[in-house]
């Protein structure tokens, strides 16, 4: 059984930066899919970021040049540094593992971080 623990939400003014972590418990083929969704009260959960298993990465369009996904392997971590956050950054965020090699289903989830972006 994997468990993925989530850490470094908070609250912060807009333009400020925060680094969340998510720690993967079991064992994670680096071959997986790994990701960031979020989800905002009364919206859709979207996904915000991916490294898929060959190590490229994508990004939704509204943080392209803002945010930055990582793993590191040797610690079963994954990463997601957010810079010049805005107001609509806002929600709760997830990180999530796949073994499906598109990344388009996912098989372990966290419990989530909230990330409050005041203006």
């Amino acid at each position: 059984q994997v468990q993925m623990v989530e850490s470094g939400g908070g609250s912060v003014q807009a333009g400020g930066s925060l680094r969340l972590s998510c720690e993967a418990y079991g064992y994670i083929p680096s071959s997986l899919c790994t990701g960031w969704f979020r989800q905002a009260p009364g919206k859709e959960r979207e996904a915000v970021a991916v490294i898929g298993g060959d190590g490229s990465t994508s990004y939704t369009n509204p943080v392209k040049g803002r945010f930055t996904i990582s793993k590191d392997n040797a610690k079963n971590t994954l990463y997601l540094q957010m810079n010049s956050l805005k107001p609509e950054d806002t929600a709760m965020y997830y990180c999530a593992a796949g073994y499906n090699f598109r990344c388009s289903s996912w098989d372990y989830w966290g419990q989530g971080t909230q990330v409050t972006v005041s203006s």
